[in-house]
C-alpha cells in the first residue's frame, strides 16, 4: 500500500506536534508537586499561627489599647518607652542571666547523657526512657510539683538538706537562689529532650574512625575532641539554637516562673516573656504588650541570623 504524504497547502508551514517532555523532567515536576504538598500544612499553619498573630501584634502596637476596645493610634510611642521602662530592663537582665545560665549547662549536661547512653548496656532503653520521661510531663505540673518539694523547711528537699544545716535555705524566696533553682528545674526538664537530639547525632558518626584513632593510639578525651565534637556540630548547633530562643520565649520561661514565684521574689524571676504577659493581662496595656513582643521577635530573628552566618549553618568551617 502506498504511503499517503499529506502536502501543506501554498504559503501555509506545516506544524510539527510538540515533543513530548523527557521523563527525567516529569519525575522532577512530580517529586516537586510531592514536596510542596508534604510542606503546604506546615506552611499554612505557619502563616494562620505565627505569620498572622506576629502581623496582628506588629498593628496592634502602633495603639494605645485601654483594655476596653478602645483604640488610640500613638504611632511609635510604645517602642519609645521601653528606654525609660526600669522594669522592662530588670526584666531583660533576668532573661540574659538565665539564657546563659541555662543554655551551656543544659546543653554539657544532655551532651554526657547522650555519651553515657550511646553505646548498647543491658537496660539502655529503659536508662533512656527515664532521663526522657520529665519531657512528657506537663510543665504545669513540674511547676507545682517542685514548688512542693522546694516549699520552706515543709519541702522534700529542705527535709533532706536539713542534716547539713540547710533546712532553713528559702529555695524559692531568696532573690539569689530562685532565678539558680528556675534553672536547675529547666536543665531537669529538658535534658532528656536535648540528649535523644545529640544521641541522633552521635549515632550518625561512623564508629570506624573512633576505632582507627583508637588503633592509632588515641585516647578517649582525643577521639572525642578531634573526631566527635567536629562531626557533632551542627547536630550542637541546632540543639545551642533551640534552647537560646526557647529561654527567651519558651514554655520554661514563663509556664515555670508563673506557677513557682510569680516572677519574684522582688522581681528576680520576672521573664521577658512574664513581663509581657503582666502588661497585657494584669495591666490591661495591650499596646505596649505587642510592641514588647515584636521587639522581643526582632531581636530573635537578628541573633539567629547572625549566628547562622557566623557559623554558616552550625558548620564552622572558615574554607
Amino acid at each position: 500500500m502506498a504511503a499517503v504524504v499529506e502536502k501543506a497547502a501554498p504559503g501555509r508551514e506545516t506544524r510539527q506536534p510538540a515533543a513530548a517532555p523527557p521523563p527525567v523532567w516529569n519525575r522532577r515536576r512530580r517529586e516537586a508537586l510531592a514536596a510542596y504538598a508534604f510542606v503546604a500544612p506546615d506552611l499554612l499553619g505557619l502563616l494562620v499561627f505565627v505569620g498572622l498573630p506576629m502581623a496582628l501584634a506588629i498593628g496592634v502596637s502602633l495603639f494605645s489599647v485601654d483594655g476596653f476596645g478602645g483604640y488610640t493610634y500613638v504611632g511609635l510611642d510604645n517602642f519609645r518607652l521601653m528606654a525609660e521602662d526600669a522594669q522592662l530592663w530588670q526584666s531583660v537582665k533576668v532573661t540574659a542571666t538565665y539564657m546563659v545560665t541555662f543554655v551551656p549547662l543544659g546543653f554539657v549536661v544532655s551532651l554526657g547523657l547522650a555519651l553515657l547512653v550511646r553505646d548498647h548496656f543491658p537496660g539502655v532503653g529503659l536508662v533512656r526512657t527515664l532521663f526522657f520521661l520529665p519531657h512528657v510531663i506537663s510543665l504545669v505540673v513540674v511547676g507545682v510539683v517542685w514548688q512542693f518539694l522546694l516549699v520552706d523547711k515543709q519541702g522534700a528537699v529542705p527535709a533532706l538538706l536539713r542534716p547539713l544545716g540547710l533546712g532553713d535555705v528559702s529555695f524559692l524566696g531568696s532573690p539569689g537562689l530562685a532565678l539558680g533553682a528556675l534553672v536547675a528545674i529547666s536543665i531537669w526538664f529538658l535534658m532528656g529532650y536535648q540528649m535523644l537530639i545529640l544521641l541522633g547525632g552521635l549515632k550518625d558518626i561512623p564508629r570506624e574512625y573512633e576505632e582507627a584513632a583508637q588503633v592509632d593510639g588515641a585516647n578517649s578525651w582525643q577521639r572525642f575532641r578531634h573526631i566527635v565534637w567536629p562531626l557533632l556540630r551542627p547536630t550542637s548547633f541546632f540543639v545551642l539554637v533551640n534552647s537560646t530562643v526557647g529561654a527567651v520565649t519558651g514554655l520554661q520561661a514563663f509556664d515555670l516562673v508563673y506557677v513557682l514565684t510569680k516572677g519574684g521574689p522582688v522581681n528576680s524571676t520576672s521573664t521577658v516573656v512574664f513581663y509581657i504577659y503582666q502588661q497585657a493581662f494584669a495591666y490591661n496595656n495591650y499596646g505596649y504588650a505587642a510592641a514588647l513582643t515584636t521587639a522581643v521577635v526582632a531581636f530573635l530573628v537578628v541573633a539567629t541570623g547572625i549566628m547562622f552566618g557566623a557559623t554558616r549553618g552550625g558548620r564552622f568551617d572558615v574554607g
